[in-house]
Formats: C-alpha cells, structure tokens, sequence
C-alpha cells in the first residue's frame, strides 16, 4: 500500500512539474512574442516619427537666455495690443496646452477672430504657420497677429516700438539680447525675442520615451492606437517630428468637410492667400502633439471631442469607417502624445506685476 501511495505520489510531482515546466514555456514564448511584437512596432514607428529635440533651433535667430527672458515677457504682456485688453497669451494660454479651448478666440476689441487658434507648443518645429500657411516660421508669425485689426490691433510697428520705448525695463532687456546692434529695440527683433521663446515650448510625452527605446512607456492600447494609425494611413500627413505640422493638404480628399464637421463658415483655406482654385479647402496640417487638450479641433473649430475628429478624418481623408475600437485605440495613441513645457515658461513674469 505504502508502495502504491509513493508511486501515485511520485506521480503528482511529476505532474505539477510538468504543468509548471508547460506554464512557464508558455510564459517565455508569450514574452519573447510581445518584445518581437514591440521591437517591430518600433522600428516600424521609426520610419516615421521622430522625438523631440531639446529646443527647436533657427540659425537665423540663435535661442539664448537673455533673448528667450525678454521674449517671454513680451508673449505675457498686454501692452502689445491697442487696448491692453489681449496677450499672446490670451488665445495661446500656456497653462492651458498653448490654447483657450474656444472655437474662435476674442480680439482686443471684442471681435471674434475667424479660425481656431492652434498651439504655440512645438509650433516652431513646423515648416508654417496658420492655418492657411502663410507664415513661415514662428519669426514672422509673431508679428502678424500684433498688427491684425481684430487680434491685438496695433495699427503700425513704430506704434508699439515707440510704446515700448518708454516702458522700463524694455530698452535694457533688448540691448542685453541683441548686444552690439545701435537699435536694438526693432520691431523685427521683437518677433525674434518671442520666437526664441516660443523655441522653447516643447512637450516631451511618453510617445518619445517609447521613441527613444522605453517599450513600457506607452500603454498596450496606445500601441495598438500607434499601429491602427500606421496602418490606416494617418502618417501620410501626421508624421515627422511634429506627428504633422509638415505639410498643407486638402481638406476632404474624398468628400466635402462640411458634410461632416457641418461648418457654419465657408472657409476655403489657403486659396484666400494664393487666389488659387487649386488651394480651394487646402490648410496646414496641425501637429498632434498634446491634441487631447486642444479642442475644439479643425480650422473652425467645429468639432468639440477628439473621438468625433478622428472619426471625421478617416471619412474624409482615408474613406475609412473607424470600428469603435480603432477609434478608441487611435485616441489612446494620440493620449501617449501628451507632455508639458517647462514649468517656469508658465509662470507669470514678476514684472508685468508692477506695470
């Protein structure tokens, strides 16, 4: 009898062995899966993306300190519009992803502007600016909303040089960031302080640390969000640095955008710029970094949620119908993407305190 229990005995610990020697095979082949699984995925990312860099550099316009301390208290000012009532700020609140969730933003007389006011972070690493691409860099965009009627409604540049002029501590700031020049104080070295500043709103996010070699950065959902997005097309326009900011494109390549976003204005894009039939519904492809907090989305700000937008895109761009877990995972992605400025680009300049 005794015999008989050992041998049955024996049995069971050969059994549990076995099962446990099974499990953990399966265990292994499961994790050498997924990591070939994520290698590939991010290899596969790599052809078309890229992290961020730590400062989107001009060598036109060289980011140093005292450039960027004075271009950051021009953005937070007020002054820089006709009335004192708007900043670049305003419409393009830092502590608020770079944008004021408005469809459109409010002028310095209370006028509405006729687009949705994107966001400053990591605009400058974008080859143009505004929606219609008019400008080609954030050195020459910043001066344009300053002389807008409607946005900031300076009527001249030597308006405002003459303004500043006369407010301390403006004349020595710019002396200090363009040292060796007789007139600092220039309306086109105004638009070179804010935009050095503007270099320097960039948001790292997990995307980039899963970019860089972290596989557990991103969530399971979020890359499979990232491969829906492969496969489905979307980096044919978001791609690069920005995940888009590189190209302007038609607006409903396959139908009429207002079909879909049921746009009360009839704006054509950058045919009003170029006169163009052919730039009829063309506009800037935004960047989708931090796109979870910069609603409401498209030129017009028509659509209020990110699920709708993504939804939208793929009828009008791809003529696909997202299934409700593409279109779930694809947001999970466009989540990973998500990062913040430095801390001290949001902190109020202690000397507009004292204006």
């Amino acid at each position: 009898m005794k015999k008989q229990m050992t041998i049955v005995g024996l049995s069971i610990i050969v059994a549990i062995f076995s099962c446990n020697e099974s499990g953990n095979k399966k265990t292994m082949e499961a994790v050498v899966t997924n990591t070939q699984a994520d290698d590939s995925l991010l290899n596969s990312a790599r052809n078309f993306f890229k992290p961020l860099p730590a400062v989107a550099d001009n060598k036109n316009n060289e980011v140093t300190e005292p450039k960027v301390k004075l271009g950051k208290l021009l953005y937070y000012d007020t002054r820089l519009s006709r009335t004192g009532n708007n900043s670049c700020n305003s419409c393009h609140n830092l502590a608020n992803y770079g944008v004021d969730n408005k469809i459109t933003s409010t002028g310095d007389a209370g006028k509405q502007g006729s687009r949705n006011s994107p966001t400053v972070f990591n605009a400058a690493l974008h080859n143009m600016q505004f929606w219609d691409g008019r400008a080609k860099d954030v050195e020459e965009q910043a001066g344009m909303p300053i002389l807008n009627s409607v946005e900031m409604a300076i009527p001249h540049k030597g308006f405002l040089i003459e303004r500043l002029s006369t407010i301390k501590p403006y004349p020595d700031m710019f002396k200090a960031a363009f040292p060796g020049e007789p007139k600092p104080l220039t309306y086109d070295n105004l638009q070179k302080a804010i935009a050095a500043f503007e270099r320097t709103l960039l948001t790292p996010s997990r995307f980039d640390k899963f970019m860089q070699g972290d596989m557990n950065a991103i969530t399971p959902e979020e890359k499979e969000g990232l491969k829906v997005f492969i496969a489905s097309g979307c980096i044919s326009c978001h791609s690069g640095v920005g995940i888009g900011g590189g190209t302007m494109q038609k607006f409903g390549v396959v139908t009429d955008y207002r079909t879909l976003t049921h746009s009360t204005s009839n704006d054509e894009g950058r045919k009003a710029v170029t006169k163009n039939t052919g730039d009829k519904d063309v506009f800037k492809v935004p960047g989708l970094r931090n796109a979870s907090g910069t609603f409401p989305y498209f030129h017009d700000g028509s659509i209020a949620n990110l699920d709708s937008a993504v939804i939208i895109m793929g009828k009008a761009q791809l003529n696909k119908t997202f299934s409700v877990a593409e279109e779930k995972q694809i947001v999970a992605f466009l989540n990973s993407l998500s990062g913040d400025v430095n801390p001290d680009a949001k902190t109020f300049p202690q000397e507009l305190m004292q204006k």
